[in-house]
């Protein structure tokens, strides 16, 4: 299968690529830069000039491949505006590739983010948020799982807090960006709430089985671990960055924060009982012992 991924350069799509290359599928990849474009090269796909915002780009990816997998997205958390736009030019994005391939039957993964559910465990029967600093993603990913009533294989792999590698990614990496950034290795509340994570090989395993067996309209969880205690995570980064560990304000992550302090542990039991998806590689806190001072 050709397969147009967005975002493939990152921590997560470069991950993708490589699974897809294989497991004998060819890669046509979105690059925003020449450095992307040098990176998707060398990787073995095949680089496509364009950012997120170029809709008509989009287009051309589309039709230029038998199935789509989308994983970009803004990095700029600084401020409620910031984070609006970044969702704003998600949800375009999103919806052009959509329409591009309504009647094809084709297959589209998006990704999406595990939802809150209070005072349990998550699973992949319950919807994602609405509402919040991230809620228009909740409503973009809504949109495209409808898609499935319009000859759109459309499937969502739900990413939990955090997607890591060698240490980095998510939102343990931005407690660690924060913590090198204020001396701190802090948390939210009392760190008693629980984030779900998995590495990043794993994940890249789920959205390759969703590209290629995954039913329209079906959300898939990609969690291998169910939830660890904030104050663990810090406290892993803490020990390895040589800082000490401390609750902070939550104001400290910005327009993160309500999001940062709530528990959220996720279950991933359907997506591997379905797909047979099992996840390999190391857990998050042994993964943040590659962290270096």
């Amino acid at each position: 299968m050709r397969v147009f991924v967005t975002g493939a350069t990152g921590l997560i799509g470069s991950t993708v690529v490589a699974e897809l290359l294989g497991n004998g599928h060819t890669v046509l990849a979105l690059a925003r830069s020449d450095a992307s474009a040098l990176a998707a090269e060398a990787a073995g796909a095949e680089p496509l000039r364009g950012a997120l915002a170029d809709l008509d780009v989009l287009r051309a990816g589309v039709t230029q491949a038998d199935g789509v997998i989308h994983l970009a997205f803004g990095n700029d958390f600084s401020s409620p505006e910031a984070l609006a736009k970044n969702v704003a030019e998600e949800s375009a994005a999103l919806a052009t590739l959509g329409e591009e391939l309504v009647g094809s039957d084709r297959p589209f993964v998006t990704a999406s983010g595990t939802p809150q559910a209070p005072g349990r465990v998550s699973t992949e029967a319950d919807p994602v948020p609405t509402d919040g600093p991230v809620g228009g993603r909740g409503r973009t990913v809504t949109a495209v799982l409808g898609l499935a009533a319009r000859g759109v294989r459309s499937t969502a792999v739900r990413l939990p807090r955090t997607v890591h590698n060698q240490g980095t990614g998510g939102f343990a990496g931005l407690l660690t960006d924060i913590a090198r950034r204020t001396g701190v290795s802090g948390y939210p509340g009392d760190g008693a709430q629980r984030w779900p994570a998995v590495h990043a090989l794993d994940a890249a395993v789920l959205f390759r089985l969703a590209l290629e067996q995954a039913e329209a309209g079906t959300c898939w969880h990609a969690v291998a671990d169910e939830g660890d205690q904030v104050r663990d995570i810090a406290a892993v980064i803490g020990r390895r960055l040589g800082l000490p560990v401390e609750s902070v304000p939550s104001q400290t992550y910005g327009p993160l924060g309500p999001v940062f302090a709530n528990d959220q542990p996720s279950s991933s039991a359907h997506t591997r009982q379905t797909l047979g998806w099992e996840p390999k590689h190391p857990s998050l806190l042994e993964d943040l012992e590659n962290l270096q001072p």
